[in-house]
């Protein structure tokens, strides 16, 4: 589906077949009178009388020929609820011919900064859809003038904007792309394509990940024909001797369980177990994109756990590229291996200033928060905060999960340093920290979101149709912004 945007200082708004105005949360209409005719607006004064206004959207039909949508503007909204407005309004578009909308900014009564800006950007990222495997695809184009003198966006912003859309789309894209089609040797060739956007690519393959030991990386995908990779990605906003922010992430393409097999039902949406990888590609292309004034590393570790005749055992016990040993006693508790060796060399190679590592890494988080909540486990309460406070502003919200010294003997093993899964049961989610939170090595503060009840969503939800989210793309941009960016 195609959007395209355009801004006029005047325009034929009025006499349009579908014009958005704004008014207070009372649905007073009584500024409109100069954007619409007295006949359009005692008819939509008298049904306003039994409407619903606790609606935050009405129209009316005026003819077969056009509509007019009233768009309600409550007191004390955030940027986000102007986002969700725009969002909302997408359900309201009829794809089923060429319609040209026409927003009247001039009806805004709000001080939120860019506010058109929002509302666009919230109907674009709900505008996503992932249809390039249907043999016939419907061609969808909306067209969207926007009018009036409050119009007015800066290019900035509206790169700001771009980028943002631009990056959470190639996240959706590649956790939407099935198990056959992005499996790790493609998708490491898809990142190698980011060095056109100015970003540094490296590509450690199966030959330099074992020259370097990453064999807890490495046991993950030996069950595979296909490759397991481990990739960097720079962007270089400022002297390269200001140390990076640094972002890991889990890029299981599709998870099996291995020799540990998962259940047949449901299996199939193991093709987004790659959405933390995800996550931090989307990132770096909307940093790059915008050319953001930062220094900032994305690093992912691409494998595809499955079972096989060379795949890893339950029992086996491997060492990991920090020269810690694990036992690996369930071949299903994958991410948290590939995590590890991923986390360290992270911290060795680039002496970051933070590392935040993202993954769909247990069910037993979404037990605890379901599809409302990331979960959130660090060493730093600086970070924690700022990753809560940008959670709430931007709408992709973590809840805050323990972290302590006693769940360590929940994964202490008895053959090696370390165990992968705890037999014991419970506090599923925070062993999966604690176990990964052993392979920070120089006490880097340090962040780990479980996103995976916030990945995928089968129904839909604020900003996305349902299917991949991308998660985390905005939430990770709003940190930058907020707190680290020149």
């Amino acid at each position: 589906m195609t959007v395209q945007i355009y801004h006029k200082s005047k325009g034929s708004e009025k006499n349009s077949n579908n014009l958005i105005l704004f008014v207070n949360e009372n649905f007073n209409i009584s500024g409109l009178k100069k954007y619409i005719s007295n006949i359009e607006f005692s008819y939509i004064f008298d049904l306003l009388k039994t409407s619903d206004l606790k609606k935050n959207l009405l129209f009316f039909e005026i003819s077969s020929k056009k509509k007019i949508f009233l768009v309600s503007i409550k007191k004390n909204l955030k940027s986000s609820d102007v986002e969700g407005l725009g969002a909302k309004f997408h359900s309201y578009i009829n794809y089923g011919k060429r319609n040209d909308y026409f927003i009247n900014s001039d009806t805004i009564i709000s001080n939120i900064e860019n506010f058109v800006g929002h509302f666009l950007h919230g109907l674009k990222l709900k505008s996503y859809e992932f249809n390039i495997y249907k043999s016939k695809k419907e061609k969808k184009l909306i067209s969207i003038n926007v009018v009036g003198h409050k119009n007015k966006i800066s290019a900035q912003n509206q790169l700001r904007f771009k980028a943002l859309e631009e990056g959470t789309f190639f996240a959706r894209d590649l956790v939407s792309e099935p198990g056959n089609i992005l499996h790790p040797d493609e998708y490491a060739k898809r990142l190698n394509s980011l060095k056109k956007y100015g970003l540094k690519i490296d590509i450690y393959d199966e030959k330099k990940l074992k020259k370097l030991g990453m064999n807890a990386l490495l046991g993950v995908g030996q069950g595979s024909i296909r490759g397991s990779y481990l990739v960097t990605m720079e962007w270089n906003g400022l002297k390269k001797n200001i140390k990076p922010l640094a972002f890991v992430g889990k890029g299981v393409c599709f998870d099996t369980g291995g020799i540990s097999l998962k259940p047949a039902k449901f299996m199939e949406d193991m093709t987004y177990d790659m959405a933390g990888s995800a996550t931090v590609v989307g990132l770096m292309k909307n940093l790059a994109i915008r050319k953001a004034k930062i220094n900032a590393v994305g690093v992912v570790g691409l494998v595809e756990n499955m079972p096989g005749g060379n795949a890893q055992r339950p029992g086996d016990i491997i060492k990991s590229y920090s020269g810690k040993t694990i036992e690996v006693l369930n071949t299903d508790a994958e991410g948290r291996l590939v995590l590890a060796d991923a986390l360290t060399f992270t911290e060795k190679k680039f002496s970051p200033k933070f590392m935040i590592d993202l993954a769909t890494l247990t069910g037993a988080i979404i037990v605890s928060l379901g599809s409302e909540y990331a979960g959130l486990f660090s060493n730093d309460e600086k970070l924690s905060k700022q990753l809560l406070d940008v959670g709430e502003k931007v709408e992709e919200k973590l809840w805050r999960m323990p972290l302590h010294k006693n769940f360590d003997k929940l994964i202490n093993s008895k053959n090696a340093d370390m165990q992968n899964i705890n037999y014991l049961g419970g506090a599923g989610a925070t062993t999966a920290a604690q176990f990964l939170q052993r392979f920070i090595l120089n006490k880097t503060p340090w962040a780990h979101l479980d996103i995976a009840g916030m990945a995928f969503s089968k129904y839909g939800g604020a900003l996305n149709s349902g299917g991949a989210t991308g998660f985390g793309v905005k939430l990770l941009n709003q940190l930058i912004e907020d707190n680290y960016e020149q």
